[in-house]
């Protein structure tokens, strides 16, 4: 008796501690392709704070280039899993404001909330964290007061408000809205897979600040070429099928391990093959972009 009386105790109790562990952190992230030159992003942030002054407030960025559902998508899955269980992040790129989109927010498997348009935003993350359980915002509930004939700002009125709700513990996760099946929109792209003794992949995105080239291809399966330090690495890649690039690279650790300009293939900081040029813009130079109609193969 006094053991199934514990037993009950602390069910209960991590009950308890598993709800406030992964639902009211007060910690609220953003990002949008908004940029900082406006009051946009401003007004988000006084909405959550409007809601609870003991949220804090993070940016993700707000620098996702206009309309990029992509490298929103991207940008999710290389921050996220680097916060608490609990987090709430707000993702605001959204060309179809208005439209019949769904307004939702995902509880990842590592107990991570985003609240975003379901517009292909949680492609990646959805995949990579997996889904515990999703919720379409309802609006008549969840949305900033008198704010019912504003149509295009959804950042502010619904997303900015729903998050801060969640995070504060003004309300529960299931209060959001009813809950939808454990699938979202996605975005078309090559994942990473080995054929006929060559890797496939996406370049995911750029390392924009020195116009590296990362992929979405992980060292484990790049380790399958029996590729070793200073070996050469065949690269190729393409944009919508028709090949922009082609070439033969050392693989190596560093980028001072090649000299000034020239080429080299490295596992970047996630642990996924990149390609860069040594001080030099390998994207500007070779005019490679990213996204999910750029792809690469990898061959030895």
């Amino acid at each position: 008796m006094i053991n199934n009386s514990l037993r009950l105790l602390f069910t209960v109790s991590f009950a308890i501690l598993s709800f406030f562990c992964s639902a009211q952190n007060k910690i609220v992230v953003f990002q949008s392709d908004f940029g900082l030159k406006d009051g946009a992003v401003s007004a988000m942030k006084g909405v959550a704070m409007g809601v609870s002054t003991e949220l804090k407030l993070f940016d993700l960025t707000h620098e996702i280039p206009a309309y990029n559902i992509w490298e929103a998508a991207y940008r999710l899955e290389q921050t996220v899993p680097y916060w608490p269980a609990g987090t709430v992040f707000v993702s605001v790129v959204d060309p179809g404001v208005g439209t019949n989109r769904r307004s939702v927010v995902l509880k990842t498997n590592a107990g991570h909330f985003i609240v975003t348009p379901d517009n292909g935003t949680l492609t990646l993350i959805a995949a990579s964290e997996g889904i515990a359980e999703i919720r379409e915002i309802n609006e008549a509930l969840n949305r900033r007061k008198d704010s019912e004939k504003s149509y295009t700002f959804h950042g502010r009125d619904v997303y900015a408000y729903t998050a801060a709700r969640l995070a504060s513990g003004a309300i529960s996760f299931e209060q959001i809205g009813s809950e939808l099946p454990k699938s979202v929109v996605e975005i078309p792209y090559q994942h990473a897979v080995m054929e006929n003794k060559r890797i496939k992949g996406t370049v995911s995105i750029l390392d924009i600040q020195y116009g590296n080239i990362w992929t979405n291809i992980p060292s484990a399966l790049f380790n399958q070429l029996g590729v070793t330090f200073k070996d050469q690495v065949h690269v190729m890649i393409k944009h919508n099928d028709k090949k922009v690039y082609e070439s033969v690279m050392p693989y190596m650790t560093t980028f001072g391990g090649v000299a000034k300009g020239k080429p080299l293939c490295y596992l970047n900081s996630l642990m996924q093959v990149s390609f860069a040029l040594n001080q030099d813009n390998f994207s500007t130079v070779n005019h490679v972009n990213s996204g999910s109609d750029w792809t690469v193969e990898l061959w030895k």
